[in-house]
């Protein structure tokens, strides 16, 4: 059984990927906004457990999307939206060209160890 076939994707997983994509990224736009900002499980013990105790800034903490919001854009709401959607694309993207990256190399894996079957005697 081959690892790698030599069909294209067919329409069907290209309109599963797509579909997946939008629900992600309306998911991102209009759920994000209303989250929580309360400190999640992780931060929570830190403080119970007094080891955050010598936690300083970070060098990104002024930076363009810092706390999950885009700044210049005054609006929470649709501030926060964006810097989902932002996020949804940028994780989209590095998947899209590590998936890409692992079936080339599946290929030349295949091309490299494939061995000639030889026909029947003539």
């Amino acid at each position: 059984m081959p690892l790698v076939s030599s069909r294209k994707a067919s329409g069907g997983t290209t309109a599963i990927v797509v579909a997946g994509l939008a629900v992600a990224l309306a998911l991102a736009f209009f759920v994000s906004p209303n989250v929580s900002s309360s400190p999640d499980g992780l931060e929570m013990v830190a403080a119970q457990l007094s080891i955050d105790t010598g936690e300083r800034p970070h060098a990104m903490d002024d930076g363009t999307l810092a706390d999950y919001t885009i700044r210049g854009v005054d609006d929470p709401a649709l501030s926060k939206g964006l810097a989902g959607v932002i996020g949804v694309a940028a994780t989209f993207s590095v998947a899209t060209v590590g998936f890409a990256l692992l079936r080339r190399t599946a290929r030349r894996r295949v091309d490299v160890g494939a061995v000639p079957i030889p026909g029947p005697p003539s």
